[in-house]
């Protein structure tokens, strides 16, 4: 079965760094766009990033854009978010996701707290 597991998160300074994996197991990782969402406290869930299979094309959130990147390990069936600059606006739990024949696939989620 398909198994998203996120890792990563914890409590960072404004201005500091994280970078938070996912690791994946139950489909050909390989061949799967994944996405990247967030959650924060009281908002809707929205995409932060997304990067497709073989030659791995990025996309990201305008809120984002120049801070954080994406990237994928297909020897290690693992996607990335490296987050920089972060801001108290970042805070959210951070998610994956994958769409296997139209199904969409969650992680359990990782808290990211950006707070002095």
């Amino acid at each position: 079965q398909v198994q998203l597991v996120e890792s990563g998160g914890g409590l960072v300074q404004p201005g500091g760094s994280l970078r938070l994996s996912c690791a994946a197991s139950g489909f050909t990782f390989s061949t799967y766009g994944m996405s990247w969402y967030r959650q924060g406290p009281g908002k809707e869930r929205e995409l932060v990033a997304g990067i497709l299979p073989a030659g791995g094309t990025t996309n990201y959130a305008d809120s984002v854009k120049g801070r954080f990147t994406i990237s994928r390990d297909d020897a290690k069936n693992t996607v990335y978010l490296q987050m920089n600059s972060l801001k108290p606006e970042d805070t959210a739990v951070y998610y994956c996701k994958v769409v296997r024949f139209w199904m969409e696939y969650w992680g359990q989620g990782t808290q990211v707290t950006v707070s002095s």
